[in-house]
């Protein structure tokens, strides 16, 4: 099985955060790796080889900034079942 690794960098348009991306390559799929390099979060998704480094870092980042979001959010402390 062969891996290739390409360092990439995004960011959300006009945000101003930066984020580390990470193309590996394993056969017919790409897993994408967005770091935050504040909080250190780490996210990852698996795409087809086929797909475009953009389209692929976009999906990634939005993950990112979406796992951010969350951890920033403060918990829900209503009482009940949480589904």
């Amino acid at each position: 099985m062969a891996r290739n690794t390409r360092p990439g960098r995004g960011s959300q348009r006009g945000s101003g955060a930066s984020y580390l991306v990470e193309f590996q390559v394993i056969g017919a799929s790409v897993k994408v790796s967005a770091i935050d390099p504040v909080s250190l979060l780490e996210v990852s998704i698996v795409g087809p080889a086929s797909a475009s480094e953009a389209e692929l870092s976009r999906l990634a980042v939005r993950k990112l900034e979406y796992m951010l979001r969350k951890k920033a959010a403060p918990p829900d402390t209503r009482p009940g079942i949480k589904v």
